[in-house]
């Protein structure tokens, strides 16, 4: 075992990704020591581009099991859960100990999100039935009774199944109050040499010249579930190829963008599969989200699918087979 972990460091390559790894977390500690919470300082991060998606879970791991003795339990959701108003309103009294949530999404991966903070809640936009959970709960401090952790942990598994539940006062005090997020990119900045700022901001201008469009975020998000209703007497295989069609369009614009397609409450992951056994008929609705980076064009790939499935599909037919559709 101790050969294989010696092993990975035999490129250049790779002993780079390990020393960017350990430099993220020494930030990361200091930041946990003046009572941050992990999940907002791992989202800052993986928005900043400092880390990567990958590395979110080993650092859960080694930081909040190994270095600082949270407690961690992992529950698979009992039904889908979107309504997190009530979860947000009792978890920001909860003074007494510091949470994260790492949640198993099935199309975006591993998402980290801070409970007591709703805007992290409304990037997943919904917990899903049978889908994991894990729940941290402790102190960086070491001052998280036992007593504090079970008792946290018993109400908030009672809030993911949507229960009530009574404030308990001992859960209110203590150090562990929901804070502002850290302004890392701004801090960041004050510290790059001028000459970096320099072509920084030269960089900034072309950039604004051009019109470039955003730069990824690194952080994976998803819309909302948009209602395709399909208009024609069968969503047929027209209407299918219509749809490939459209989706190789988008996806060759935006290639950190992927088209998710849903129906019934039921991911399709051959589109080829809403035509069979004419599955879908007039006055159905197909569910579509847009997962990436950099979201955009949502609107327009919403119209052009609507198309595609009513009786005007032939319109993105008329090419050859292999031809990649300019729509965006």
């Amino acid at each position: 075992m101790i050969a294989f972990e010696i092993e990975v460091l035999n490129r250049r390559k790779s002993v780079n990704k390990v020393v960017r790894h350990i430099q993220a977390l020494n930030q990361i500690v200091a930041d946990l020591e003046n009572k941050h919470n992990l999940a907002d300082l791992l989202n800052e991060f993986i928005d900043d581009n400092t880390i990567e998606a990958y590395q979110v879970s080993p650092m859960l791991n080694s930081l909040l099991l190994d270095k600082y003795n949270y407690e961690a339990y992992s529950y698979n959701m009992q039904d889908n859960l979107s309504d997190f108003g009530s979860i947000i309103a009792e978890l920001k009294q909860w003074d007494a100990v510091d949470m994260v949530i790492a949640y198993y999404h099935p199309e975006l991966g591993v998402k980290v999100i801070n409970p007591k903070r709703a805007e992290q809640w409304q990037a997943i936009q919904a917990l899903k039935k049978n889908e994991l959970a894990t729940i941290y709960l402790g102190g960086v401090a070491g001052d998280v009774s036992d007593k504090i952790k079970t008792l946290a942990l018993d109400k908030c598994l009672q809030l993911l199944q949507a229960k009530k539940i009574t404030t308990s006062p001992e859960l209110t005090k203590g150090k562990y109050s929901l804070k502002k997020i850290r302004k890392a990119a701004e801090e960041k900045a004050e510290a790059v040499p001028q000459k970096r700022k320099a072509v920084a901001k030269k960089a900034a201008v072309k950039e604004k010249k051009q019109e470039a469009k955003p730069a990824p975020s690194g952080q994976r998000r998803m819309t909302p579930l948009y209602s395709i209703p399909v208009t024609n007497e069968l969503f047929h295989n027209g209407n299918v190829e219509a749809w490939k069609k459209v989706i190789q369009s988008y996806t060759a614009k935006y290639p950190g963008s992927d088209v998710y397609i849903f129906y019934e409450g039921e991911r399709i992951h051959d589109v080829n599969a809403l035509f069979k056994w004419g599955k879908v008929k007039h006055g159905s609705a197909i569910l579509i989200a847009v997962a990436g980076d950099s979201i955009q064009d949502v609107a327009k790939l919403r119209r052009y699918l609507k198309q595609g499935a009513s009786p005007m599909f032939e319109a993105f037919l008329r090419f050859p087979v292999n031809q990649v559709l300019n729509l965006f």
